[in-house]
């Protein structure tokens, strides 16, 4: 121990240097400032499963963790499609929920972005063809951004739901 001391001593502490300031870290403030712009408050999203496997679902989930921090991004989740900005929908579209996404759609107020999740919400992904799937979300409801990828990653779909309020 105390040789370990005595070299301490002869070379002194060494640390990483302090890293430069980063511009991009200041995505939240612009993030926060166009949301406020737009709404005056959070954006709230809906998140609708109109016949998913739930691996979009998991997904989704991770988002809420600190990990990705939505609430620290003005961005939270609600249960009511009347208290809603933007719809989150999974899966494909089954006939059963048909109408019950046609009328979440209808209890949203407008403006109302829509965001299909994952290759069923895109394109109907595996189970499109069957007799019992409708098809994708945009065959039911209009969608404003489509995310593939079977599930995406929490990245992806917050870029999506980001991309959403951008444009």
């Amino acid at each position: 121990m105390l040789q370990t001391l005595r070299k301490i001593g002869s070379i002194g502490l060494v640390s990483e240097p302090a890293p430069a300031p980063d511009e991009l870290l200041r995505v939240r403030r612009a993030l926060d400032a166009r949301i406020a712009t737009l709404l005056g408050r959070a954006l709230c999203i809906r998140h609708v499963d109109a016949g998913s496997c739930n691996g979009c679902e998991l997904e989704i989930q991770a988002l809420s963790n600190p990990y990705y921090n939505l609430e620290g991004c003005n961005l939270r989740f609600v249960a009511s499609p009347r208290h809603a900005d933007l719809l989150l929908v999974t899966g494909p579209v089954v006939k059963n929920m048909a109408a019950a996404l046609q009328r979440v759609y209808a209890a949203t107020p407008d403006p109302k972005l829509v965001v299909a999740l994952g290759d069923c919400g895109c394109t109907g992904g595996v189970l499109g063809q069957c007799p019992a799937v409708l098809g994708p979300v945009s065959s039911v409801i209009a969608v404003d951004v489509a995310v593939p990828g079977c599930p995406p990653s929490p990245v992806r779909i917050l870029q999506g739901i980001l991309t959403a309020i951008a444009g």
